[in-house]
């Protein structure tokens, strides 16, 4: 069926004024994309939808922007004033990190957008905020590909590596433009077509797809392929190559090693997972399967939780990857004792700030093994 715009759509006999400002949600855009999706033979009711959203979006939205902002920032700060030669690894760390902030930063503005149902910033901000949002998130996947096919090539192939001394300055520099350019070409059709559409009282900062187009549900089927089977797929492939290899050696912190990337993969499994299904069934929805109103108020309101669920996701992305190393943790207590001595001044010793930690420590030996 060929999917029509907002225009269109408000033209329909069948479609009352209240059931678009129902439809138009104002936190379905960001994520889903969804914004314009409209039941053309039927008014649907989803106001417990946009009441939802208007409570509980804005505060959990904000939760996650602090945890998010003060993780990322500290990653960030810890890698500019104390990597001076930096690795493929720590690329990776510092990309993933400001992907997460680009991403994190548009979070006030959909928070602000979910609050009262009115965008105020403008159609340039529209773009700006769209491109962060999209940015971001294309960038935080990428380049967790990229560090695991860094982790595979240095231990399964380590003598030929593509990250050998000789090459690895060019390659860093080659891959991590490579990377933001892919994620500048998956989200180009999101930054493109989004912009501020003016109702009756009210501004809309929406993805408004040529009419007749096959945008959307290309973009849904995008967002599958590119969000989940292909960074879960590489993961699961490079990292059971991985295991094998470090059960064999005699190090004693081996396990810790193979633990660390059981809880990657089973942490990006479970929060990317449910968001995934739900965009799956908006897919469906859009070739006019499952749909019914029912289904249309349960897809809005599953929308709201998974993609929560996933937003969380950058803000363990700090811990995962770099806070669970000793030497990164030691990195961390340092500058925040420079930062905050009063708070902090009482630690004796990293030492003992680093043996209360979470049992998935990485050793300092994690050099010779590589993982991180």
């Amino acid at each position: 069926m060929a999917l029509t715009d907002l225009s269109n759509a408000t033209s329909s006999n069948n479609t009352s004024p209240s059931s678009m400002t129902n439809f138009n949600s104002t936190t379905d855009y960001y994520i889903s994309y969804d914004n314009l999706t409209e039941n053309l033979f039927q008014p649907c009711d989803i106001n417990n939808v946009k009441d939802f959203s208007r409570v509980f979006l804005p505060a959990l939205y904000s939760i996650v922007f602090i945890v998010g902002l003060i993780g990322n920032g500290l990653v960030l700060c810890i890698l500019i004033k104390y990597h001076k030669r930096s690795n493929m690894t720590d690329v990776c760390l510092f990309n993933l990190a400001l992907s997460d902030l680009f991403f994190l930063i548009s979070l006030p503005f959909w928070a602000h957008y979910a609050a009262i149902a009115d965008w105020i910033f403008g159609d340039f901000m529209c773009h700006v905020v769209t491109a962060l949002f999209m940015l971001g998130f294309y960038g935080s996947i990428f380049f967790m590909i990229l560090m695991t096919i860094d982790r595979y090539t240095v231990i399964v192939h380590a003598n030929t590596s593509l990250f050998s001394k000789h090459r690895s300055v060019r390659a860093v520099i080659v891959l991590t433009l490579f990377m933001w350019a892919l994620s500048l070409a998956a989200s180009l059709p999101i930054i493109i077509f989004s912009k501020v559409k003016n109702e009756t009282s009210v501004s809309k900062c929406m993805v408004i797809y040529p009419m007749g187009s096959a945008w959307r549900p290309f973009s849904y089927i995008k967002l599958n392929i590119l969000g989940l089977i292909i960074p879960l797929s590489v993961m699961v492939f490079c990292y059971m190559r991985i295991i094998p290899i470090l059960m064999a050696m005699k190090s004693q912190k081996k396990h810790k090693a193979v633990r660390l990337i059981l809880v990657l993969i089973i942490v990006f499994f479970l929060f990317w997972t449910p968001y995934n299904i739900v965009i799956f069934l908006k897919f469906l929805h859009q070739l006019l399967y499952l749909h019914t109103c029912k289904w249309q108020k349960d897809l809005q309101m599953a929308m709201k939780w998974v993609e929560i669920i996933a937003f969380i996701h950058c803000c363990l992305n700090p811990i995962i990857y770099a806070f669970v190393g000793q030497k990164f943790r030691n990195l961390v207590l340092k500058i925040l004792k420079e930062w905050f001595p009063l708070c902090f001044g009482r630690c004796t010793t990293i030492r003992e700030f680093s043996e209360r930690s979470s049992m998935y420590t990485r050793s300092s030996e994690i050099s010779a093994t590589k993982i991180m």
